[in-house]
């Protein structure tokens, strides 16, 4: 039989719900799956926040990484699901978008052998338990350089019952530390958007620069 993880550890996410993430892809849009980049994502382009290579972290299906190519960057988004990988790739054929869709670990980027200059991480972070954050952050720092900015979108423990593992102000601060080779430049509350929740589920985002 084959392994649904693909060799990889599963997640804390994957070891509660007992299936691989591809599995929320096989009945119908994922709950994050909501068929267009998020606000936040759309706000930071506009601003021009996205520049050099672009690396999309856990990007799903794409709508976020395909907006920035759109832009005329270079953006790789990866993701463990195979399914929404396959559903990224169409999405960039059909509209015409060249964007790079793999499949790869987010707690073994190194594999990658590449750097990026930025790095969006919208709704990834929050799906790692608080023993898996510090390798998360160990796999980024091997794709990025001094300088790299993280745009970081993540459920934020401002309502109950919203997420996996909703984030705490007091956590980001923690995580992303000099100490962890990592600097708040800013932080505020914003809103995920889902398809559960009518204006979004509290979440914060953050702009995270590489030391």
């Amino acid at each position: 039989m084959s392994d649904p993880f693909d060799g990889r550890r599963p997640t804390a996410h994957e070891r509660l719900s007992g299936q691989p993430w591809d599995a929320s892809y096989s009945d119908g849009p994922a709950p994050w799956d909501i068929g267009r980049p998020q606000p936040a994502v759309l706000r930071v382009a506009a601003e021009g926040g996205f520049t050099g290579s672009v690396l999309d972290a856990g990007c799903g299906t794409g709508e976020n990484a395909l907006h920035i190519a759109a832009l005329g960057l270079p953006v790789l988004g990866f993701d463990v699901a195979e399914t929404a990988l396959a559903m990224a790739r169409e999405k960039a054929a059909d509209r015409g978008v060249e964007a790079e869709f793999i499949a790869a670990d987010a707690l073994a980027l190194a594999d990658l052998g590449r750097t990026f200059d930025t790095v969006l991480d919208c709704g990834l972070f929050h799906t790692f338990d608080r023993d898996e954050r510090p390798g998360y952050l160990t796999s980024l720092a091997s794709v990025t350089h001094p300088g790299t900015t993280l745009y970081l979108l993540c459920f934020s423990d401002d309502a109950p019952d919203i997420g996996p593992h909703p984030v705490s102000l007091e956590e980001l601060n923690a995580e992303f530390s000099p100490s962890t080779g990592w600097n708040i430049a800013a932080v505020e509350p914003d809103r995920i958007e889902t398809r559960f929740h009518d204006h979004g589920a509290p979440a914060w985002f953050a702009t995270i620069d590489r030391v």
